[in-house]
């Protein structure tokens, strides 16, 4: 198989795409936890927040629903030059 057919390059490559993949779902998931909170607490408090309290939870559904994206491409980085035990 040619390099240029390869996926990725090399292992280093792999693990700089497992790291930007992991920080990008983990900056997902604390946004939807924060639109949640903001609904939260819009409902609570009988006000608006800037948006509608069910705006901010579909935001955070939406939110939520995303951050599997970057989850499983990291997934499929890892099995495709098998380094699952080096994380």
């Amino acid at each position: 198989m040619a390099l240029e057919e390869k996926p990725f390059k090399n292992r280093e490559q792999v693990k700089a795409e497992v790291k930007l993949c992991s920080t990008v779902g983990t900056i997902f998931q604390l946004l939807g936890f924060l639109f949640a909170i903001l609904g939260i607490i819009g409902d609570a408090f009988n006000t608006t927040l800037g948006l509608e309290t069910m705006s901010w939870f579909l935001l955070a559904i939406f939110v939520g629903i995303a951050s599997v994206i970057p989850s499983t491409h990291a997934v499929a980085a890892k099995h495709l030059l098998g380094i699952e035990a080096e994380q």
